[in-house]
């Protein structure tokens, strides 16, 4: 997988194969704000380096990690208000990794007692499947 190396940069479409998603996606990216603005290679073909590689990559790490976009702009402000420094962020990321959490396991609650309810339907007596305690 070719990404920016230090002080080298990445073209939008090879970026976007590496990463397995689309041209659009990144450009809708940088539209609302969560990756900046990307350098012109003569003045037409977007180019990233390795910092927005990176940045890229955490914002689909926290895609997949189910934090929206919104709360993804969040950090974004963060991050860029205080120099790209990662560690500014990290409380506001606890708070909101902390929230889908409690989010997963309140889910799987309602899961494992949507479970038992079936298994506990299915065990009925099989004459009278209707008649429901």
């Amino acid at each position: 997988m070719a990404t920016a190396k230090a002080g080298m940069t990445v073209q939008i479409g090879e970026l976007a194969k590496n990463l397995g998603i689309t041209t659009r996606t990144i450009r809708y990216y940088e539209e609302i704000g969560l990756m900046g603005t990307s350098k012109r290679q003569g003045g037409s073909t977007r180019v990233y380096k390795k910092a927005d590689v990176l940045r890229l990559k955490f914002i689909l790490k926290m895609k997949a990690l189910g934090i929206s976009l919104k709360e993804i702009q969040e950090l974004s402000t963060i991050f860029d208000i205080n120099d790209q420094d990662f560690t500014m962020i990290t409380p506001k990321l606890i708070e909101i990794l902390d929230q889908h959490i409690n989010m997963v396991d309140e889910k799987m609650n309602n899961l494992s007692s949507l479970r038992q309810d079936i298994v506990e339907y299915r065990d009925l007596d099989e004459e009278d499947p209707l008649e429901v305690e």
